[in-house]
């Protein structure tokens, strides 16, 4: 399956990879911002699984660059190594009660980790497993229209 960055098994990343794929995806999203003329700091990522999981790990390790994120399904996929501010970072997780793939201890260990680091979370479960449902889309869609970005 296409990554944004290598694993070693399902939830076991190659954090060496992990770092330079978040760098990279940094860089695009400053270099694309001054290339349209649209300030980077107004970004919001919305990411899926390994999609929010890169989110998450260019929030923790590049956090002036997104201003917020609607994450579904993410997991913890690093630890950074300098403590990231994130006090003025809007984020909004949605998680399957069900979910197979990312427990829902992984999903409270993420909420948790983001908060200690100042973000606003919303978390939102949904009766759902790895697989995303139509109401969650609307319901982070509501979300998104009552930020203040």
């Amino acid at each position: 399956m296409p990554r944004y960055f290598r694993r070693f098994a399902e939830g076991v990343f190659d954090m060496e990879d992990l770092k330079y794929r978040t760098d990279e995806l940094a860089d695009f999203v400053k270099s694309t911002a001054s290339h349209y003329g649209f300030d980077p700091k107004t970004v919001v990522c919305v990411g899926y699984s390994n999609g929010a999981n890169i989110g998450v790990s260019l929030l923790l390790i590049h956090p002036s660059v997104l201003r917020g994120a609607i994450l579904f399904r993410p997991m913890v996929p690093l630890v950074p190594e300098r403590t990231p501010n994130l006090s003025t970072r809007q984020l909004y997780i949605s998680a399957g009660l069900t979910d197979p793939i990312v427990p829902r201890n992984e999903t409270e260990r993420l909420a948790r980790m983001l908060r200690q680091y100042g973000a606003t979370v919303t978390l939102n479960y949904v009766h759902s497993g790895h697989a995303i449902t139509g109401q969650e889309l609307e319901d982070a869609r509501t979300w998104l229209q009552q930020q203040k970005f």
